[in-house]
């Protein structure tokens, strides 16, 4: 069985239930599974890991910088492992716009990296307006007033396709 490591980054906690996902799915047929933020990466014995998987959503069309300095610094290391990325960001809400190849935050996210992961996934997150601050809330409900989402000041919508999480966690497995 493999050891792999499911690193994240997140805005507001929902990239994080995603990977605690992934570690469920992963660890069923006996893999051992560890999850962290991607803050306390350079903590961990990255060597000892037979596979690794980075996770990050996005806010206001951007991953957070710490994403993009990791992989720079650490690409050597990812290359000699078994290794996967995933964008969590809600315009992967709409049919046309959840798959690798056809998301176009992470088709750009990964135009700005010399590294090319050996699977990529793509998972919508969740609207949750009432943890938002007032800025966020306001740009937000802005955003999806531009895209025909929801706009209701107290809406919390969650869009993963947790089947595609599962599925997802499934081919990470399966990797060599």
């Amino acid at each position: 069985m493999s050891k792999i490591l499911v690193l994240y980054s997140t805005t507001d906690g929902h990239t994080q239930r995603i990977c605690e996902r992934l570690q469920q799915v992963m660890a069923q047929p006996g893999h051992a599974v560890t999850v962290a933020p991607l803050a306390q990466a350079d903590g961990l014995d990255l060597e000892c890991f037979d596979k690794i998987v980075i996770g990050a959503s996005i806010r206001y069309g951007k991953h957070q910088p710490m994403v993009k300095q990791f992989i720079d610094r650490r690409q050597a290391l990812l290359e000699r492992k078994s290794n996967a990325f995933f964008s969590v960001n809600i315009v992967a809400r709409k049919p046309e716009k959840n798959r690798p190849d056809t998301n176009p935050y992470l088709i750009k996210y990964l135009r700005t990296l010399s590294w090319q992961p050996q699977l990529l996934g793509v998972f919508a997150g969740k609207l949750d307006y009432p943890r938002y601050g007032v800025m966020d809330r306001f740009m937000i409900r802005l955003i999806m007033f531009m895209t025909n989402g929801p706009t209701d000041p107290k809406a919390v919508v969650e869009f993963t396709n947790w089947q595609q999480v599962e599925a997802f966690g499934l081919q990470v497995c399966a990797l060599d």
